[in-house]
């Protein structure tokens, strides 16, 4: 495996992901390391694990580095995943690898725990550096996943849990899965649903954000709408997205990953 995907909620403002990128060099220094994103909300282990699922299938298979982890330091478990395609996943045990692996079916899981594939020294805070990153490099490099530490049970991992929206007579009630920079708001709605309702492009619909109203035209694409109006669309993972034409849903509605955002007709 010579390519490392690599995707973490650190940001870009510190030092974080060039310390692994440097780790990482100087492992496996013939690696090619694509960075996915840096951008997951801090501690969003679920809009991770849905970016790692919708992302994956354009990567190239390999090693494919995630962190996001809110329990470092604690009893969470350091593993990696092969799946039945070849690909290997490595990081902590929180649900964060398994959205993906187990739609592309788990072959081997691994506790990372043997002291040859880490860092001599590793932090109580910073195990992307120091656990995560010499694993995936040690990978890259051609070490066998066994060795890197104890079989795992795969029923046995974490597992996150993607809700399903309420579908009524007359209204979705979806959940904001995320928000991007650009303060579109992704739902856990698809077109079907809309569909449901009978909802087609041009038909108008009344959203409910907590207790305020607004309404939005079922669009394709930000083009079927003027600027600055609202629009209901189905994204490039097939979410159903509330954004503004040339404008932030997320700064008008104020609405965040985990509420509640309902879709009413009629």
């Amino acid at each position: 495996m010579s390519v490392i995907t690599f995707m973490t909620d650190f940001g870009l403002e510190d030092d974080f992901v060039g310390t692994c990128h440097g780790v990482i060099a100087g492992i496996a220094p013939e690696a090619r390391v694509i960075d996915v994103t840096h951008g997951i909300a801090p501690q969003a282990v679920l809009q991770g694990a849905l970016v790692l699922r919708n992302t994956t299938p354009y990567m190239p298979a390999g090693v494919h580095l995630a962190v996001v982890d809110p329990g470092v330091g604690g009893d969470r478990r350091a593993i990696a995943l092969r799946t039945s395609d070849g690909r290997v996943f490595v990081g902590p045990d929180n649900g964060l690898l398994t959205l993906v692996a187990d739609e592309l079916g788990i072959d081997a899981a691994h506790e990372l725990t043997a002291e040859r594939y880490r860092l001599p020294d590793v932090s109580h805070t910073f195990h992307a550096r120091d656990v995560f990153a010499p694993a995936a490099a040690h990978l890259a490099a051609g070490v066998e996943l066994a060795e890197l530490g104890p079989s795992l049970d795969p029923a046995e991992l974490v597992r996150v849990v993607v809700p399903d929206p309420e579908l009524g007579r007359s209204q979705i009630s979806a959940t904001v899965l995320s928000v991007d920079r650009f303060g579109n708001i992704a739902t856990n709605a698809r077109r079907k649903h809309l569909d449901a309702l009978g909802l087609e492009n041009g038909d108008q619909a009344e959203v409910r954000v907590a207790l305020d109203r607004y309404y939005a035209v079922v669009a394709g694409t930000f083009a079927d709408a003027p600027t600055g109006e609202l629009i209901l669309y189905e994204d490039s993972s097939a979410l159903v997205t509330l954004a503004i034409s040339l404008g932030d849903a997320a700064r008008l509605t104020g609405a965040g990953a985990g509420d509640e955002l309902r879709i009413v007709t009629g």
